[in-house]
């Protein structure tokens, strides 16, 4: 159980205009499948009094504006201080290889991965999907308040819970997918390569790449040697004459 906290010397919160405001007005959230599973994950690991006050800040509007991306939700959420908070709800993204099982269930359903290209995630994909365990959640904010999710994370939560019920594949987004890369992932992988030669025994080789051939002579700078042959040259035609001979005798070491 979280201390008991004093929030009364913060006095009450400020009032936002155009803020992402909540569209249920009473009782629970969650009118779909994803949506309440989300609610369901999250208050289980809160205290029932920060989420009342949640659901009332979701449902007043003082979630300033939030974004969803890869692992977290992000949001400014308007208390009782001049400033907003900065609440963040945290999700871990799936591992290689939990992607992997997820690729191959929606690949061995039949009709799954048609469902997932119109819109829909089924509810068949949540034991792979949702946050089961503390290690998959996380919640942070810059209000004082000391406890792990206070009621401007839970605020966000609730809005979350509602953007699932309009778009549940916003959670692939969390867990660090890309729709267009997970359906092509598993089209591609679901073609199978029929091969009579296994093992390349008829497979013929792209020719090897012609290397350029260039005397490593002409790269010189010409009149730096001049140069550097003039210093030790007691005249002009004797380092030409060196030069000639340094010349000769790169064509008879590269042969």
């Amino acid at each position: 159980m979280s201390p008991f906290f004093d929030y009364a010397e913060y006095g009450k919160k400020l009032p936002v205009r155009g803020g992402a405001e909540a569209r249920s007005r009473r009782g629970a959230f969650g009118r779909s499948w994803w949506g309440r599973a989300l609610v369901e994950s999250v208050e289980r690991r809160a205290e029932p009094g920060r989420l009342t006050r949640g659901r009332n800040y979701a449902r007043s509007g003082q979630v300033v504006n939030y974004r969803i991306e890869s692992g977290a939700v992000t949001a400014e959420v308007q208390g009782s201080q001049p400033s907003p908070f900065t609440a963040v709800f945290l999700v871990r993204v799936l591992r290689a290889d939990e992607v992997g099982v997820l690729l191959e269930t929606i690949r061995s359903a039949p009709g799954m991965l048609a469902e997932i290209a119109s819109g829909a995630l089924p509810s068949e994909l949540g034991p792979l999907l949702l946050p089961a365990t503390a290690a998959d959640l996380d919640f942070s904010c810059t209000c004082p308040d000391p406890s792990l999710l206070c009621k401007h994370v839970a605020a966000v939560c609730y809005l979350l819970a509602e953007r699932l019920d309009e778009n549940p594949q916003e959670l692939l987004t969390l867990r660090g997918l890309d729709l267009d890369t997970l359906i092509s992932g598993i089209e591609r992988e679901a073609r199978p390569v029929v091969t009579t030669d296994p093992y390349g025994d008829n497979l013929v080789l792209p020719a090897l790449p012609s290397v350029e051939y260039r005397p490593a002579i002409k790269d010189l700078d010409s009149t730096l040697l001049r140069k550097a042959l003039r210093m030790t040259a007691a005249d002009e035609p004797t380092a030409a004459a060196g030069l000639r001979e340094l010349t000769a005798l790169y064509h008879v070491c590269t042969g």
